[in-house]
């Protein structure tokens, strides 16, 4: 008998994910979905039918109730629903597919309950079904509303599930209370509200007051809830209507349907997802082999050092997949931890404190409960084994680690499948990354030789920059100035219209221009790895070589100008904390920051400061300046920093003043939440930002034309992914400015054509050779000592 129950919860969960599969290729065929949506919604939908079928075979029932159909059939489309929040999260993307899903799952939440009352097949499992699908459709369109209302709209969607984790500390909380028909009305009038502001016919204030007052009933039909059963905890305290641990066959399909998840994920943005699920991962065999071939007092240990290796190598793979989409290239954990605080800064910039502590503290849980599901579901595949008669589980392990090898030898693949049918991917990545942490110790050695291994460290800098004698130098950064800004994409033809008439103007006050492109060892972020590589004149593409260089006496530009006797300074507006590498390392005798400049305007995101404010006070505080040593400056311009809105506009510059002039702009831009809903304004907005800083430079020129100045201007790495698309490289233009024609004669060698606008077949260079080429290009013949030559440390 119990094998028939079993049976039937099977049919469930097979029928469930076909429909729920279809369902997905719908949407990913029409409106498409992310790598990210594909997952959320087949791992909700197994999740949600393994989960249903475990409880339909411990009830005694063999198949679903026709309302228990209906209700699956809502859990399909809050699949979808979940699908699309995930692959468009945080713009948005279309709201149509998503509003019209919304609201037939509401319909069908009428039809459940009136086909359960006529076919008089009402059941307590039925209603706990119907439940949790409500919670999980208002969870999902809560995640949605987030952007377009504030991160407190979670906290609609999070009440269910922290009633649920309420009551692991009170289980008087898990008692049952008699029916009141008006939770379940302002459970409709939450989801109602959620779909009026996903399809986003209000304005943001009034999708703003629109929650406030569903949340209101929320919390009241809550708070009468958590009284009536505090009131009667006494007499209810036996009661327990929470979900227990799934049982028997559907209990082993449930765990091991989480592992085989955690063992498929991929580790590469892009991976065609569908694709990718036909896969059958072998260490899921070899975890059936070793509970057959084990002692049963080792299986605990089996469980728990299986679960917790898969659910660090899963974590791998998460930061593979968040590294590849923000930097293009995978997680590196001997140095990548530095990039925690700077991620949380990023999350506030552009979605706002409170947003930034919820994902933080949503990651956190993630940490502890990933090892805690794994390790557990690891102990019911391992029991469940235990279990089964010995002769007929060795001979299902021994036929399905045949097949498996049958598949691996004959190379089977599923069309647009980024790997065989057999699969070994999480074995082969924690190989990758062990042999990556290896690696990274021999590159350790290799690079330290790099930086020793420097044909320009005795010979004297006065010969080094004998060409710029008497000029000031600035190094300018543009933020996020990539190859993309200038050439094939919807934004680059302004970009490029704008650098043609900045151009002319530069022209017109005798400046000459020449431009080509670098490459850049990051992508995305990490600027300080692109500055580093061009002053050192090595490839810095990772945190760990980072900060080997920076306990160096490496020679770099800022280094040598102040050798020469240039007085060196740096403006870096973003930076509101000690930099000790820019005394110690770089060697530069003043830095300016956003503290100390004297700027009582407002920020725009991630910028404390406009542009304007920064090469103004640059002049005041240094070039204006008489009877003083020539200057070199890296000068950081941070307005075209992600997520480029809101975004300044210039001024006089006899108006810039303090900064106040520049208060009300804030406010008449876009904040970040509501330009991200589209990824076509993102890109709109970053060219836009690319085009206030080129003007800004070029204005500043023009204002101040100057003869002896040159000016270095390039961009530190491509924009994110949003806005660069799929695989853009890591090419950034660069341009040389001056008014004195030795100089131009003097990187004439360097082919690089006229013009801010570089020619799309200009020279590209790695950043990494720029330093030897500027020396080369300045420098005069002096006697130095011989030096074996530099090793080319690009990977």
């Amino acid at each position: 008998m119990r094998g028939s129950r079993d049976s039937g919860a099977t049919v469930t969960v097979v029928v469930g994910l076909i429909v729920g599969g279809a369902l997905l290729a719908v949407l990913a065929a029409t409106v498409g979905l992310s790598p990210s949506g594909w997952l959320i919604g087949i791992a909700s939908t197994l999740a949600v039918f393994l989960l249903y079928a475990s409880v339909l075979a411990r009830s005694g029932r063999r198949w679903p109730t026709p309302a228990d159909r209906v209700t699956a059939l809502r859990a399909v489309l809050v699949a979808g629903i979940s699908a699309l929040v995930a692959s468009h999260w945080p713009v948005g993307g279309d709201p149509r597919a998503l509003v019209g899903l919304a609201i037939a799952a509401l319909l069908l939440d009428n039809v459940d309950g009136r086909v359960a009352r006529r076919t008089h097949l009402a059941t307590p499992l039925g209603a706990r079904f119907d439940m949790e699908v409500d919670a999980w459709l208002i969870l999902a369109l809560s995640v949605h509303a987030m952007p377009r209302v504030g991160a407190w709209a979670l906290a609609i969607g999070a009440a269910r599930y922290a009633l649920l984790l309420a009551a692991r500390a009170w289980p008087w909380l898990r008692a049952e209370m008699p029916p009141r028909y008006w939770n379940k009305v302002v459970a409709s009038i939450q989801g109602i509200a959620l779909v009026i502001v996903a399809a986003g016919v209000l304005p943001r204030a009034g999708n703003q007051i629109v929650l406030i007052v569903a949340g209101a009933l929320l919390a009241e039909s809550f708070g009468h809830q958590v009284a009536w059963l505090r009131a009667h905890r006494a007499s209810q305290l036996a009661a327990d209507v929470g979900p227990r641990a799934p049982t028997g066959t559907a209990g082993f399909f449930v765990a091991a349907g989480v592992l085989w998840l955690a063992l498929i994920l991929p580790d590469w943005p892009h991976a065609p997802v569908p694709a990718a699920l036909l896969r059958a991962p072998v260490a899921l065999i070899a975890l059936a082999a070793l509970a057959l071939m084990l002692p049963r007092r080792l299986h605990g240990w089996l469980a728990m050092l299986f679960g917790l290796a898969l659910a660090a190598m899963a974590w791998l793979k998460l930061l593979d997949l968040g590294f590849q989409q923000a930097f293009e290239r995978p997680f590196d954990p001997l140095a990548d931890g530095a990039y925690v605080v700077p991620a949380f800064g990023v999350l506030v910039d552009t979605f706002g404190r409170l947003a930034a502590i919820i994902v933080t503290a949503a990651v956190g849980l993630a940490v502890i409960a990933i090892p805690v599901v794994l390790v557990h579901a690891t102990r019911r595949v391992v029991t469940a084994v235990r279990r089964w008669p010995r002769p007929t589980a060795a001979r299902a392990v021994g036929a399905l680690g045949a097949l498996w090898l049958v598949l691996a030898v004959a190379d089977v693949r599923v069309p647009n499948a980024p790997g065989p049918v057999a699969s070994a991917d999480t074995l082969t990545l924690a190989a990758h990354h062990v042999r990556g942490v290896a690696s990274g110790l021999a590159d350790h050695r290799r690079f330290a030789r790099s930086i020793r291994a420097d044909r320009h460290a005795t010979v004297p800098t006065s010969c080094l920059l004998a060409g710029l004698r008497g000029k000031d130098v600035l190094l300018v950064f543009v933020e996020s100035y990539g190859r993309v800004a200038v050439s094939g994409t919807a934004f680059s033809h302004d970009v490029d219209a704008r650098l043609h008439a900045d151009t002319a103007t530069l022209a017109n006050r005798g400046y000459a221009v020449r431009s080509g492109f670098l490459v850049s060892p990051t992508f995305g972020g990490g600027s300080w790895l692109a500055h580093s590589t061009l002053q050192s004149g090595l490839w810095v593409d990772s945190q760990r070589r980072y900060d080997q260089l920076m306990a160096s006496q490496r020679l770099t530009l800022a280094r040598a100008f102040r050798q020469a006797g240039w007085r060196t300074v740096v403006d870096a507006p973003a930076d509101t904390g000690r930099w000790p590498q820019g005394l110690l390392f770089y060697r530069y005798q003043m830095l300016y920051n956003g503290r100390n400049v004297g700027y009582r305007g407002p920020a725009f995101s991630y910028a404390p400061m406009p542009d304007q404010y920064t090469l103004l006070k640059l002049r005041d505080n240094e070039l204006a300046k008489t009877a003083r040593k020539p200057v070199f400056a890296e000068v950081d311009f941070v307005s075209s920093h992600h997520p480029w809105t809101p975004l300044p506009r210039l001024v006089p510059w006899s108006a810039v003043g303090d900064g106040n002039v520049f208060a009300p702009m804030p406010a008449q831009g876009l904040t970040p939440d509501a330009a991200f809903r589209n990824p076509a304004t993102v890109q709109r907005l970053y060219g836009a930002s690319i085009r206030y800083s080129m003007d800004a430079l070029v204005s500043w020129l023009a204002r101040w034309p100057d003869p002896n100045l040159v000016v270095i201007a390039l961009g530190d790495h491509q924009p994110w992914g949003i806005v660069s698309g799929t695989d853009p490289g890591h090419e950034v233009p660069v341009s040389v400015i001056a008014q004195d024609p030795a100089i131009m004669s003097a990187i004439a060698r360097w082919h690089w054509p006229p013009g801010l606008l570089p020619a799309t077949d200009a020279p590209v260079w790695p950043m990494s050779a720029f330093r030897d080429r500027f020396f080369g290009a300045f420098g005069t013949a002096c006697p130095a000592p011989a030096q074996p030559a530099q090793r080319s440390d690009k990977a």
